[in-house]
């Protein structure tokens, strides 16, 4: 079955609106990261409150039925209550989330680090040369301790790359919205 032009226009257009919704949000996180963190919280928050809700009531009316029917009732009871508290202090649940994450990335980093370095000295007879991966050992165990001093301004450079990356993403869609566009013309 042939895709009419009309179809594929209106697919360009489409990614055309997805590209320019990801470079306003982009250039959002970049210009103002603290309140796009907040931001991403509250969105957070709300999808929580949203998923609670609507676990329940497919619990109650939905006829869901996974076997786990307390488990289920609980992990959507916990959803809501933490939905809500989101909701209530923003401020207060954004520095929470934000140091938790960073917190978990640093760990993760000082471990992967320690365990590079551990492996490639005690199998150091494999190798040819060991400093570049005892230096990338070492590398990952600094960023993870300069994590753990530094969680909110590691949080805030984390949203201005992220933002990077959205604006970056956002040329990429308008790239492909104008090659389908194109395609589209050519179609017709």
């Amino acid at each position: 079955m042939a895709i009419s032009s009309d179809v594929r226009k209106r697919w360009a257009w489409i990614t055309g609106l997805r590209g320019l919704l990801m470079l306003l949000a982009g250039i959002y996180a970049v210009i103002f990261p603290a309140q796009a963190l907040v931001v991403l919280v509250l969105f957070g928050g709300a999808l929580l409150l949203v998923d609670g809700i609507l676990g329940l009531w497919s619990l109650t009316f939905g006829g869901a039925r996974t076997g786990n029917f307390w488990f289920d009732v609980v992990r959507n009871a916990l959803a809501i209550i933490t939905g809500v508290l989101i909701l209530i202090s923003p401020l207060i649940a954004t520095v929470l989330t934000t140091t938790f994450l960073v917190y978990l990335v640093a760990f993760q980093s000082i471990f992967v680090g320690v365990m590079e370095i551990w492996v490639i000295v005690r199998e150091r007879e494999h190798y040819a040369r060991i400093w570049p991966v005892l230096l990338s050992g070492i590398a990952y165990v600094i960023f993870g301790i300069a994590l753990l001093f530094f969680p909110l301004t590691a949080a805030w450079v984390f949203v201005v790359l992220g933002g990077v990356l959205a604006i970056i993403f956002a040329i990429g869609l308008f790239g492909l919205a104008w090659r389908m566009y194109q395609s589209a013309k050519g179609a017709a």
